[in-house]
């Protein structure tokens, strides 16, 4: 079975409409950034590394040596799928991501986007 197309597509190549989603909701590149690295453990450093070496979505998240144990607690629908249903690893990653990316364009605070104790 080929894989979805996703997985071969450069982080590089979706991070601007990332921030745009955001920025469009008056949120900043700052918080988006803030998510990835909340959510995949990458410094800033190696965020902008990947992006600079257009890095594909797969190897993006495989090689994400800190992945937050609390993504777990990441629910709800992206594009009429449910989240915490997905079976596929990589996918159920890179759904988590688009999640947090919409609460962030949403108006969600980020304590709770983070999924952190108030």
């Amino acid at each position: 079975m080929a894989k979805h197309r996703i997985y071969t597509t450069s982080f590089a190549s979706v991070y601007p409409h990332y921030v745009t989603k955001a920025e469009k909701k008056g949120r900043t590149k700052e918080e988006v950034d803030e998510i990835i690295r909340w959510l995949t453990g990458y410094s800033q450093e190696e965020l902008e590394t990947i992006i600079e070496n257009k890095t594909d979505f797969e190897t993006f998240f495989a090689e994400a040596s800190n992945i937050n144990p609390s993504r777990s607690l990441i629910k709800g629908k992206v594009c009429g799928v449910q989240v915490e249903a997905i079976e596929e690893t990589t996918m159920r990653e890179i759904r988590y991501l688009d999640k947090l990316i919409d609460e962030l364009a949403k108006g969600k605070k980020m304590e709770k986007i983070l999924r952190k104790a108030e």
